[in-house]
């Protein structure tokens, strides 16, 4: 007689909770802006530890930019066509080993190699995890506060990063600060293959790589045209402009013969599209491009630490991030593309009111103005990180995250360029760094102030057409 056969439970494949997918996205752009701020508090040791002269110091402060910037769009669209998570997965690994280079680098070369590699693993992380938080909250409502929790991971990151490099100086370990880095990187990663979400474009593109290799370039020129200017390097800066604009015009013209192009241009006639990228842009290139020179300023005028200077600027950041949390109580009509015309108009204020410094001013004097900043910076946190995603079509979440970080961190390279050839005084003065800083605070106060004009009236357009 025949026993019967025992029939074994369906096996049901792990499928990560929404909230688990935000929590894990956040914590890897929390790590990634941690690494991207981090040489702000701590960069007058780590100069002297690697011998590295006013060149080479340029560098290490902008290279994770050039990363960054350069394959930000590429990260996105190769994470919408084969997995938001694999590329989060790999952006961490990737981390880890940029961080583990800067660990035990001697020289400044092998250092900055190592903030390149720390930039192009961040545009990962960065990319792919709005993405992955998009494909996991489709409801407006749980979209916008799952936006505003990420972008306050975008403020904590840069709030925590300069403390925390500033904090392991004084213990005199200002390595121990990438060995971090690589540890939570590697946790990160590993975390993802069961906490993240996997996710991708219902139809996936092949891999555009005449579009991603002439972008890449153009961004590379680009960004380095515009460190060698603040080193008044002129050669080099209009031979690489002039390539920079060679390898645009070859990407626009690759993009619109392609029948899967990486990014359509059809997506600059969207107001939306186009408002959330100039709001990225003008946010760089405004108040990002101030607050970076904010800490070599209050060091050098105002006699503090580099620690103390962290945690002066800490108030606009950290500020933020309450804001970003807190951004999804705005009333609806206020939501979306207004709140980034209310974000830029908020911080081209606050820029505003810190100017008029003189060589007596005290670090009060900037309080008012660093708060109100935090307040619309987290706006604009929140905001920039919902249109992102908003502003494209469903499935190109990654696409969209990559476009808007990339205006950002391409804005930050023009905003600090701007305000290093505005506010640096050749001759080192006291007097004079305070009176470049006034006319910093109000070039880039104005940038916003046009750059929420220009939104307005996008959105306003928009508006009228529906």
């Amino acid at each position: 007689m025949n026993r019967p056969t025992a029939v074994a439970p369906p096996i049901r494949a792990h499928t990560p909770r929404p909230e688990t997918t935000l929590a894990v996205a956040s914590l890897g752009t929390f790590v990634a802006l941690v690494a991207f701020c981090a040489p702000l508090g701590n960069m007058p040791t780590v100069a002297a530890a690697l011998s590295a002269g006013p060149p080479a110091q340029t560098w290490i402060l902008s290279s994770m930019s050039v990363g960054l910037a350069a394959v930000l769009l590429t990260a996105g669209a190769l994470a919408d066509d084969y997995g938001r998570r694999r590329v989060f997965h790999w952006g961490a690994w990737l981390l880890a080993l940029g961080a583990v280079v800067g660990a035990v680098s001697q020289e400044p070369v092998l250092f900055i190699v190592g903030r390149l590699i720390q930039g192009v693993a961040g545009a990962a992380l960065i990319a792919a995890s709005l993405g992955a938080v998009a494909h996991a909250f489709t409801p407006p409502a749980a979209r916008a506060t799952a936006s505003g929790i990420w972008g306050a991971s975008v403020g904590a990151g840069i709030a925590v990063g300069p403390v925390l490099a500033g904090l392991l100086d004084l213990a005199g370990w200002w390595r121990g600060l990438y060995w971090a880095l690589a540890v939570a990187s590697l946790v990160i990663g590993q975390v993802a293959t069961r906490a993240l979400a996997e996710s991708h474009s219902a139809v996936p593109k092949r891999i555009d790589v005449p579009g991603a290799v002439t972008l890449c370039a153009a961004m590379v020129l680009v960004l380095v045209a515009l460190v060698e200017g603040r080193q008044g390097n002129t050669a080099a800066t209009v031979l690489c402009g002039v390539g920079a604009a060679v390898f645009t015009l070859a990407f626009v013209t690759v993009e619109r013969r392609r029948p899967f192009p990486m990014l359509d241009l059809a997506l600059f006639r969207r107001r939306d599209f186009l408002a959330a990228t100039l709001a990225a842009l003008a946010t760089g290139a405004g108040i990002i491009g101030l607050m970076s020179f904010a800490c070599t300023f209050l060091v050098k005028t105002m006699h503090v630490s580099t620690l103390a200077a962290a945690g002066v600027i800490a108030l606009w950041s950290g500020t933020s991030v309450v804001a970003s949390l807190l951004a999804r109580k705005l009333p609806a009509r206020l939501a979306g593309s207004p709140q980034l015309v209310i974000g830029l108009a908020g911080v081209g204020v606050a820029m505003l009111t810190m100017t008029g410094l003189s060589p007596d001013s005290s670090l009060l004097r900037l309080v008012p103005g660093l708060l109100l900043a935090g307040v619309a910076s987290g706006l604009l946190n929140a905001g920039l990180g919902r249109q992102a995603v908003a502003s494209v079509p469903a499935d190109q979440g990654g696409l969209g995250s990559g476009a808007n970080n990339t205006a950002r961190y391409l804005g930050s390279s023009i905003g600090v360029t701007v305000v290093s050839i505005i506010a640096l005084d050749p001759a080192g003065t006291v007097d004079g760094m305070v009176s470049g800083w006034n006319y910093a605070a109000v070039t880039t106060g104005l940038i916003s102030l046009v750059g929420a004009g220009v939104v307005g009236l996008l959105v306003r357009g928009a508006a009228v057409r529906r």
